[in-house]
């Protein structure tokens, strides 16, 4: 069900995200190691940033997995209630310039 408030109430695929940092921390070890040893030392270190990268998101995931079913909820979780009332403010009615407009009379 769509309540318009996802941006707030949206999860993370975190199990996702931990198969994707892992399949990405893989081929930056192995770039960095191939690169350093074909003396490319320019693509070396740009893959050396990307594994940092890679490590520090790692960490981050796993950080909110092990926090628990707040970050990570399971099948016994039920998702978040809606907001009550409507999404956004309603928008102000603004009136044309020209149409309704007082009419002022110059000299």
């Amino acid at each position: 069900m769509r309540t318009g408030s996802e941006p707030a109430t949206a999860r993370s695929a975190l199990r996702a995200r931990f198969w994707l940092c892992l399949w990405g921390l893989g081929w930056a070890v192995f770039g960095t190691a191939a690169f350093a040893l074909a003396g490319r030392p320019g693509w070396a270190a740009a893959c050396g940033v990307l594994w940092l990268l890679v490590t520090v998101d790692l960490t981050v995931i796993l950080r909110h997995i092990r926090q628990g079913p707040h970050y990570q909820p399971g099948r016994d979780v039920p998702p978040y209630p809606p907001p009550d009332g409507p999404p956004y403010p309603e928008r102000p009615k603004h009136r044309h310039p020209y149409r309704g407009a007082s009419r002022h009379r110059h000299p």
